[in-house]
């Protein structure tokens, strides 16, 4: 009964997408309600199938977008292939916006092929509608990207930051640097035509870690108390500023244009005058902002001066050159429940700034995640050297976290403290997502390094709960 149901909804929305792209509604803003709803839904989809077979959502929601993607490509869903090829589409509407002739903008951004396709679908009715629904889709993405930084900033502090240790310290700094090393490494040998930029960013993202899912198998084994927990998740706060440091390097170098130590150093200082500035005016901004809206509900307080701050700190990282997420980062680690003291004992609130963000993100980030499946081209790795290159990055992946634990003292499992730094999950998808939007990746590379995260995503579990055996239970 219930697959019935299932399968009865499934129709309906696609019976109703079919619709909206041919038909001609009253209200222009239907298709993209429609559009938006339907992606978020077959997320919801992925999430419920990932968490009935004890995965974690983001590989469900991920898993769902690319079945969804080359469904459509295999069966010419217009809707689809218009999302599929969302950031190729835009770069041609910015081309012939310029003066470029449609064709020639189609075929510089699309390639031949793919251009003849979709020029057909955009040119044919309800084109209009269907670029207006990717466009919306992909904001509600990105917008989405800036609250799940945030709100791990909001988890991250720099009294914890010193807290660590030592120990934490090791394991963050080798936790970056060595898959980083390897990853260049690998890029370099299994892709030598690339540019050193591409290297780059492949390198960059291999260094990514996403603590959540070690997180949870933690707590589900008992052992989130014991001293390899501590150090992998105190290492993990060390190691996402690490990480976004580094994307925020590599970024500014290829946005200006080469590896160039002027360029390097002039990036390197960009992004510590943001932050130092973020850090020093951010707290004064904040205060003198919340005196000014001290009228109002508590509620109303925190959710405007969150998103406000949010907002400006990740427009200024952009209009620094840094990626958007490092401001929403820096948003989150500054801004706590204690600036809104004026409406009494924060401990006395009834929601916190995580409670009242946490329902844009549940909503948000999920279209970011099948929209990212939904470009992850399977037919890339009909190619041998895709596949290859695909495994090679994987394996550079494994082990440089995996040696990571080495920065762990004697007497500590140092297998299960590698273990646990080795899922990239949403932030390797971030900064996966970050290298396409830069034209740094190509499709097929795009496609391999979601294969690596996927990969890495599905291991860890069994993995780090055999590494974690010998170690004592904690209650």
């Amino acid at each position: 009964m219930a697959k019935f149901l299932v399968a009865v909804l499934l129709f309906s929305i696609a019976a109703a997408a079919y619709a909206a792209g041919k038909g001609q509604p009253a209200d222009p803003i239907a298709p993209v309600i429609l559009g938006v709803t339907g992606i978020l839904f077959f997320a919801v989809l992925g999430r419920f199938g990932a968490r009935t077979l004890g995965q974690p959502s983001v590989l469900g929601e991920l898993l769902m977008g690319v079945i969804l993607g080359n469904l459509g490509y295999l069966f010419a869903v217009d809707f689809l292939l218009v999302l599929r090829e969302g950031p190729a589409i835009f770069d041609m509407v910015d081309l012939t916006l310029s003066g470029a002739p449609l064709e020639q903008a189609a075929d510089e951004a699309l390639g031949h092929k793919n251009a003849l396709i979709i020029l057909s679908i955009l040119q044919g009715p309800g084109g209009a509608e269907l670029t207006q629904v990717a466009h919306a889709v992909d904001v509600f993405s990105r917008y989405g990207v800036i609250f799940l930084l945030f709100l791990v900033g909001l988890e991250t502090s720099i009294k914890e930051m010193r807290e660590v240790g030592v120990e934490s310290l090791r394991v963050a700094v080798l936790g970056v640097v060595l898959p980083f090393a390897f990853g260049f490494m690998a890029a370099r040998l299994l892709m030598p035509e690339l540019s050193v930029n591409v290297d780059l960013f492949v390198a960059a993202t291999l260094g990514a870690t996403s603590i959540g899912i070690t997180a949870r198998v933690l707590k589900d084994l008992g052992k989130a108390r014991s001293h390899e927990a501590h150090i992998i998740l105190g290492a993990a706060v060390i190691d996402d500023v690490l990480g976004l440091i580094m994307l925020a390097i590599v970024s500014g170098i290829i946005i200006s244009g080469g590896f160039e130590p002027f360029n390097a150093i002039k990036t390197v200082t960009l992004a510590s005058v943001f932050l130092l500035t973020a850090f020093i005016a951010g707290p004064r901004f904040l205060r003198v902002t919340i005196n000014v809206v001290d009228r109002l509900d508590i509620v109303e307080a925190k959710m405007f001066i969150s998103f406000l701050f949010v907002m400006a700190l990740a427009w200024f990282a952009n209009l620094v050159g840094l990626a958007t997420i490092i401001g929403a980062f820096a948003a989150g680690v500054i801004l706590h429940d204690g600036y809104f003291h004026q409406w009494g004992d924060i401990k006395e609130h009834q929601f916190t700034i995580r409670d009242l963000i946490s329902p844009l993100e549940v909503i948000l980030v999920p279209i970011f995640f099948v929209l990212m499946g939904i470009q992850v081209k399977l037919e890339t790795f009909f190619n041998w050297h895709v596949i290859f290159m695909g495994c090679g990055l994987i394996i550079a992946a494994m082990i440089g976290k995996l040696l990571s634990g080495l920065g762990a003292a004697r007497g500590t499992s140092r297998w299960a403290v590698g273990m646990g730094m080795v899922p990239r999950g949403e932030v390797g998808l971030i900064f996966a997502s970050i290298g396409k939007s830069l034209h740094v990746l190509s499709d097929a590379l795009f496609s391999a390094l979601v294969l690596m995260i996927i990969v890495t995503t599905l291991v860890t579990p069994p993995l780090l709960k055999i590494t974690l055996k010998k170690v004592p239970r904690q209650n």
